[in-house]
């Protein structure tokens, strides 16, 4: 029934053609461009080499990875490329609620885990999410919370290396699905995980259990987040983004409108009036200490997640910075329809079992009612699959991710890959791939100086002959050339290759991330240590 819930919104998503979104056609180019440096054998795409007019854009490299990889799987299969795409959508959608029933089953019976799973799809910003602003990595993101939750309090119940291995995978796609709702999210995890430590009978394995799940998620995407926290500093994420998100806080009337939910609005108030007439002894129920300690995380959280959308929280921003990075403060609203979900679900526990049946009904009746509107798909595109291969645009709405010493959006594609600005020699391109190009020039005035259009990035070198030239004799900042590399090449025949590699930052994380893997495959062996009853 879950699943075929989720499926009904779906619908419109698999009319011919691609919806038309704010962000929709910069997922498939972005999806793209990471699935032509995928079969030229290079495992983590961090380069986009036919993006922003043809200079190249290191895109690849900050925005979340996982979807790219998932709907790069259902491509090499055989599915095309704008199909792949919906599947990545559809999957995240129902795949979320699914998620969340398998959580909150587990917390309160299988019938509180439909409520909450229901609750947690058809929730108003759900469809904002998928059908207006197009943000595959979102809806993606939505399945791993409750996943990764689900995996702590299985193992907090009984130590296992299943469950240890599926929370660390839960932690890492999390982290990989997107960057700034992981942020959000993780503080909840967190408090949720000390709760499970203090209700369970052996504090110290379950603590050492969720430590080992924190390093292996952390270490796992160490490839992606490392670099991209680092090396952001090289981009114009800073001067763009700046005080931004201040232009984007929401009114409290706008959140007692549609962009919370009528359902989760009535939820919450429901539960408040519970809990009180509870307390003042005007109704009976049996609630235990765990499930009130999680219910109140729940409250809390849900109200702190309003308070951040609204412009009274300007000095949380002020003060932690990072959180900035959000750019629209109503993102929170990601956050506070989970914790509405779950608030569904233990209300749904205290209803008699012979009106259970008729409540689960009457949710999913509410709640396509309300929705239904949301459904509807105004506009296609029928571009074909070669049109996003070819796309030449950055994929990057605001040109955040843009090298610094550039521009955001490079506005004339060059005449030529490689070309003469100072001298003579005569150039022929032997291969171009989307990191390693490769020309052989012949000069034949005493130097010449050559201006390759790829836009720099730290790790872009070059060699002449197969010596690396030193990054003292090559330049980026030229006034004429902003961000693109020229350089200086002697006399005679010469084999030049410009190609990005590794930097240090980067080869340290995805060593952690090898080291990760190795100790996430060794699990059932270490588990065995660990939790041995001896």
């Amino acid at each position: 029934m879950l699943i075929l819930a989720g499926i009904i919104p779906l619908i419109g998503l698999f009319h011919p053609g691609l919806f038309v979104g704010h962000d929709v056609h910069l997922q498939v180019a972005r999806i793209a461009s990471f699935y032509k440096s995928l079969s030229e054998g290079i495992i983590v795409p961090r380069w986009g080499g036919e993006l922003n007019l043809g200079y190249g854009h290191p895109a690849l490299m900050f925005y979340y990875p996982l979807t790219s990889y998932v709907a790069a799987l259902f491509h090499f299969i055989g599915f095309p490329l704008v199909f792949s795409a919906k599947l990545v959508y559809a999957l995240g959608f129902i795949g979320s609620g699914v998620a969340m029933y398998y959580w909150i089953k587990e917390l309160w019976g299988d019938k509180a885990g439909f409520i909450s799973g229901v609750l947690y799809m058809y929730a108003p910003y759900r469809f904002v999410d998928l059908y207006v602003r197009g943000s595959i990595g979102e809806n993606f993101f939505f399945i791993w919370p409750p996943l990764l939750l689900y995996f702590l309090t299985k193992s907090s119940k009984k130590q296992n290396w299943i469950y240890l291995t599926g929370g660390s995978m839960s932690l890492a796609a999390l982290i990989l699905s997107h960057n700034a709702l992981s942020i959000m999210f993780l503080p909840f995890i967190g408090i949720y995980g000390l709760l499970l430590v203090l209700a369970a009978k052996r504090k110290l394995l379950v603590f050492t259990h969720q430590l080992l799940v924190l390093g292996s998620g952390f270490g796992l995407t160490a490839f992606f987040w490392i670099p991209a926290l680092v090396e952001s500093k090289y981009t114009l994420q800073n001067v763009i983004m700046g005080d931004g998100i201040y232009k984007n806080f929401m009114n409290f009337s706008q959140l007692l409108g549609s962009k919370v939910g009528a359902l989760q609005w009535t939820i919450m108030l429901v539960l408040i009036l519970v809990l009180f007439l509870w307390k003042l002894g005007k109704i009976k129920l049996k609630i235990t200490n765990y499930d009130l300690r999680i219910v109140i995380l729940a409250i809390v959280f849900f109200i702190f997640a309003l308070f951040m959308i609204l412009s009274i929280s300007r000095p949380i921003y002020e003060t932690f910075t990072i959180l900035k990075q959000f750019q629209f403060p109503w993102r929170w609203l990601s956050l506070a329809i989970f914790l509405s979900a779950i608030i569904a679900g233990f209300l749904s526990k205290l209803i008699p079992r012979a009106n259970s049946n008729i409540a689960i009904y009457a949710l999913l009746a509410a709640s396509i009612f309300l929705t239904r509107n949301m459904w509807n798909i105004e506009n296609y595109t029928n571009n074909s699959d070669e049109y996003y291969i070819n796309y030449q645009g950055s994929t990057d709405a605001s040109g955040e991710t843009s090298p610094i010493w550039s521009v955001r959006f490079m506005e004339v594609k060059p005449n030529a890959h490689l070309e003469v600005i100072d001298g003579k020699a005569e150039i022929a391109e032997v291969s171009r791939e989307s990191v390693i190009h490769q020309y052989n020039v012949t000069v034949v005035s005493e130097r010449v100086r050559l201006l390759e259009n790829t836009l720099y990035f730290p790790g872009w070198n070059v060699y002449i002959d197969g010596n690396k030239l030193a990054l003292d004799d090559l330049s980026w900042q030229d006034r004429d050339h902003h961000g693109l590399m020229t350089f200086y090449v002697p006399e005679g025949e010469h084999e030049i290759i410009v190609k990005l590699e590794r930097t240090k930052v980067r080869m340290l994380a995805e060593i952690i991330s090898l080291i990760s893997i190795g100790l996430l495959v060794s699990l059932p062996i270490l588990s065995k240590v660990l939790w041995s009853k001896k």
